[in-house]
């Protein structure tokens, strides 16, 4: 298959694969809350993003049970049925079978993402991910884009059932074209109380298992401690609803789509660990941008506006290598559980970093916060030379790992 049509069907999956994640996300809690919801029943809303945290726990049935193609496609086709069952259920006091609805399609979602992630690990050789990964970030936006931010202007216009609608003739469509997947072949164990282990067990008896998972747990870790904290910041510099639609709506999403296209085009001519280290450095001294503009007096927005490009851009370069490098670390015989335990752990620091990046902006302003948050992603270079073993030497091997 050449790689063309390769990245055309990674695109693909990965705007299905945002697509509900942008309901879940976003669409959702204006929809309950336009129609009356309380702030309590709101506030439960966000333990919809559970799935999304735990989806390691079901991903051993997406390695061992059926294939890649037939869980992708009954995901998308049972979403579209939960919309259209969520249409007629009243939305301001939600009742048992509304939250068992909305919980079913998170967990269809995660299931989605979990198929999704292995099969464009099967797909691809190790020399196209680095590509693969910036049209997959490109995809991914989109559709947050379009379910995330079109699809709440459209309830609007249109109405909200309407709107269920057109989500679910969305998903349909997504559906029809998973049906049309390319058969991957890759041997598997039989499913055993053994083989259930067989994923983690490779992962934690390969050599240097240690620092690649310091590596992991780092890397994207200044990234995301401040990440919490800008929103609040464009506040407190004087910014209007107006200013930060523009900047998260238009140029974030499009400074981060071409950060990821940039990132790809490099690992595709420098490969995926120089990547790591080159594209990473500027993914950490972005920050600083944010950190030197908050040192200085509020007022001038188009500051604002270009910090945010940068780190939107250069985040969307770190994330291409960061992710480029998990898809191909992975067994493919293994991919949804590895994958899904891999991104779990980055995840994990994400949180701990957000639920603290408030009480320590409060002790030391936003600049010095910001520059810590720089400073927090220098140690994951110091575990480059264990990580640069994991990476597979021969591009056209797809499992060369030590």
């Amino acid at each position: 298959m050449g790689r063309t049509r390769k990245l055309l069907i990674v695109s693909a999956l990965y705007f299905a694969e945002g697509f509900p994640y942008g309901l879940v996300e976003q669409t959702f809690p204006i929809y309950f809350r336009v129609h009356g919801m309380s702030l309590m029943y709101l506030g439960f809303l966000s333990l919809l993003a559970l799935p999304y945290a735990l989806k390691f726990l079901w991903a051993p049935a997406v390695d061992f049970l059926s294939t890649r193609r037939h869980w992708i496609v009954a995901s998308q086709f049972l979403m579209a049925g939960v919309l259209l069952l969520i249409i007629p259920v009243e939305p301001a006091e939600p009742d048992l079978f509304l939250w068992a609805l909305m919980g079913a399609f998170a967990v269809l979602s995660a299931t989605q993402d979990i198929a999704v992630d292995a099969y464009t690990i099967e797909l691809l050789l190790p020399s196209e991910m680095g590509m693969a990964n910036g049209f997959r970030q490109a995809a991914y936006r989109m559709a947050l884009v379009l379910s995330g931010g079109f699809f709440i202007a459209l309830g609007g216009w249109i109405g909200w059932r309407p709107m269920f609608f057109f989500a679910s003739a969305v998903l349909v469509c997504c559906g029809m074209a998973s049906l049309r997947l390319p058969r991957i072949d890759v041997r598997r164990p039989p499913l055993s109380p053994t083989s259930l282990i067989a994923p983690v067990k490779d992962l934690v008896l390969r050599r240097g298992i240690v620092p690649v998972v310091a590596f992991i747990l780092l890397y994207k870790l200044g990234d995301l401690a401040m990440g919490p904290m800008v929103r609040p910041f464009w506040l407190a510099y004087g910014l209007g609803t107006t200013e930060i639609g523009l900047i998260t709506g238009s140029v974030g999403v499009v400074s981060s789509i071409v950060g990821g296209l940039a990132g790809g085009l490099f690992m595709a001519r420098f490969g995926i660990f120089h990547g790591l280290w080159f594209l990473g450095l500027w993914q950490a001294f972005s920050n600083l941008s944010y950190a030197w503009i908050a040192a200085l007096p509020s007022g001038n927005n188009a500051m604002i506006y270009a910090a945010s490009a940068i780190e939107s851009f250069c985040g969307g370069l770190g994330s291409a290598a960061f992710l480029a490098f998990l898809m191909v670390i992975c067994r493919k015989e293994f991919s949804a559980t590895q994958y899904a335990l891999l991104s779990a752990l980055f995840r994990a620091t994400g949180i701990l970093a957000g639920s603290v990046s408030g009480i320590a902006t409060n002790h030391v302003g936003y600049s010095l916060y910001f520059g810590f948050t720089f400073l927090l992603s220098l140690p994951a270079f110091v575990f480059l030379p264990h990580v640069r073993r994991w990476i597979p030497v021969d591009n056209n091997a797809a499992n060369g790992i030590e």
